[in-house]
């Protein structure tokens, strides 16, 4: 098998499409079908399903995608090791959760393609569960993570910093008026959170107070939360760094509840037999300098 043809299944597996693969390797689309032709002849089995201009994945060819990225990203550190460019070269591929990739990583990938144009960046979106096992598999090289601290036998992991937590609300909300709030205060309010660590903790602490709140809404997505809380739909607990504009604004009212026993962190990491390269390495600095501060 050859890197190019790799490229090519990859690229194509991932488009849906020869012509749109065609179109970011810079070649010809019948040079893309001959490649994917000839890694088909070397396996002996179809790798595609073409009908008509929908083309998918057969079961051989699912089975061949995750080795084929596997080489692919092996290659790439390969050169990257024996290049004798003192200047970071090659591809990065960043995954993060929500938190990090709106309010946290902007400025640090605008840095870093400022500083190192020579890399190629790439940034994957995902829960906490799916970028621990895209780091396993080597799918990703880094990741963030911001919520309670996660620990990993697999995983090189560093705190960068603390993420304060708020409960917030509309400015016309009754809540908004008390702040700041205690715990009893939330009997029977409607919470609009998503199916993550702070749910689990606030039932906890329900519990232990003997509160019952309203309904519960849930919303995977930060900024529908934050428009269902000032639109008054209820309240909503959320790192303060994710509300601070709207804080700003007067859109949406800290209410000054104690969120002490959250301790909501910002992680990075990545696997403990990654090979930390000059690529790698320039990143993670400039995340402390940057993040950290």
């Amino acid at each position: 098998m050859e890197i190019r043809q790799l490229k090519a299944f990859v690229t194509v597996a991932k488009q849906h499409s020869f012509t749109r693969a065609a179109e970011l390797l810079d070649y010809a689309q019948s040079s893309i079908t001959a490649q994917v032709s000839a890694l088909e002849n070397k396996l002996n089995t179809k790798l595609f399903e073409r009908l008509g201009r929908q083309v998918t994945l057969t079961q051989n060819g699912e089975k061949l995608l995750p080795y084929a990225e596997k080489i692919l990203k092996l290659n790439s550190e390969a050169i990257e090791l024996v290049s004798s460019s003192p200047v970071p070269r090659g591809s990065l591929s960043v995954g993060a959760m929500e938190t990090s990739c709106i309010y946290r990583l902007p400025k640090l990938l605008q840095e870093y393609r400022k500083l190192f144009p020579n890399v190629d960046l790439t940034l994957v979106n995902g829960y906490p569960e799916e970028l621990i096992h895209s780091l396993k598999e080597n799918k990703i090289d880094v990741a963030f993570f911001t919520g309670q601290e996660i620990t990993n036998p697999d995983l090189v992991s560093e705190t960068l910093l603390d993420e304060p937590i708020v409960l917030v609300s509309a400015a016309g909300h009754p809540l908004s008026k008390k702040a700041p709030v205690i715990t009893l205060d939330l009997q029977g309010e409607t919470i609009v959170l998503c199916s993550c660590c702070y749910r689990a903790t606030l039932r906890k602490i329900f519990e232990n107070k003997g509160i019952q709140v309203g309904s519960i809404l849930k919303f995977a997505n930060i900024e529908v939360r934050k428009r269902c809380v000032i639109n008054g739909l209820g309240i909503t607990i959320l790192p303060r760094v994710t509300v601070e504009a709207e804080l700003n604004q007067g859109t949406l009212v800290d209410l000054g509840w104690n969120s002490s026993d959250f301790n909501i962190i910002t992680q990075v990491a990545y696997h403990k037999d990654k090979w930390v390269s000059p690529v790698l390495r320039s990143f993670l600095e400039l995340a402390h300098e940057i993040i950290v501060g």
